[in-house]
């Protein structure tokens, strides 16, 4: 049996995108669950349907459950993957959801609003991580108003902004956090720009786009790495322990 990830997504504009293509590739199976088409969301991850899971992200915040009614079963979700090691990778808001669920805190960024391209900076910690090593300097796209403010207890820094801010967070021995979005295509980015201005892009707007649009492959070939590694480790979770 291949392998299957539970994927949670928030937003109909919020795709899995780009992993979901890659990690289709390489033959592993997605279970989609549209947490905003009222689709539920457990709150423990079933072993015998599920290898891994993978939270997307979205507009709301991470506590935001009056908004989104989902993102408590979420945080518990994630919280049981962290702890029996399942697995586990929270892109942006899912990235937030976990910090929260482990014991940090989540909220606006005072630095403001990060929007297109910023490279990875990886911490001594994360160039030797299984999942970044390697990526130091790599463009990222962003998109995103919230950030982890305190790292919870345990958590490793393995890249930050540049106001220092978590970019990325070990949360477990196979759980990761990342503030930016390695799935999103320049269509993808596109959406949203219009999303925040549905009445034509600025300026400001039209450039952000262009500069992810002629990052297509360098972001294409670089985050397919990702997949492919993450991929990896849900492989070698399924293996059983030598005797």
């Amino acid at each position: 049996m291949s392998a299957r990830l539970l994927v949670v997504q928030h937003e109909p504009d919020a795709p899995v995108a780009w992993l979901g293509e890659w990690w289709t590739d390489l033959g592993v199976d997605l279970d989609v669950v549209r947490a905003d088409l009222g689709e539920p969301v457990a709150d423990r991850l079933d072993d015998e349907a599920h290898d891994g899971l993978v939270v997307l992200g979205g507009a709301m915040g991470a506590c935001d459950d009056a908004l989104a009614p989902w993102l408590a079963p979420t945080r518990a979700l994630i919280a049981d993957a962290v702890a029996r090691d399942v697995p586990t990778l929270g892109v942006c808001l899912g990235h937030q959801l976990a910090g929260v669920a482990l014991g940090g805190v989540v909220d606006r960024n005072p630095s403001g609003r990060t929007v297109g391209l910023v490279p990875v900076a990886l911490t001594a910690e994360g160039h030797d991580d299984v999942l970044l090593g390697g990526f130091d300097g790599h463009v990222a796209v962003h998109y995103n108003d919230d950030v982890v403010l305190e790292v919870p207890s345990g958590a490793t820094l393995l890249a930050t902004l540049p106001d220092g801010r978590p970019q990325a967070l070990r949360y477990g021995p196979r759980a990761w956090g990342v503030q930016f979005h390695p799935e999103t295509s320049p269509e993808v980015f596109a959406a949203w720009l219009r999303w925040d201005s549905p009445d034509g892009l600025t300026q400001e707007q039209e450039l952000l786009l262009a500069s992810v649009t002629a990052a297509r492959e360098t972001l294409r070939t670089g985050w397919r790495t990702l997949a492919e590694r993450f991929a990896t480790v849900v492989a070698e979770s399924r293996s059983p322990l030598p005797t």
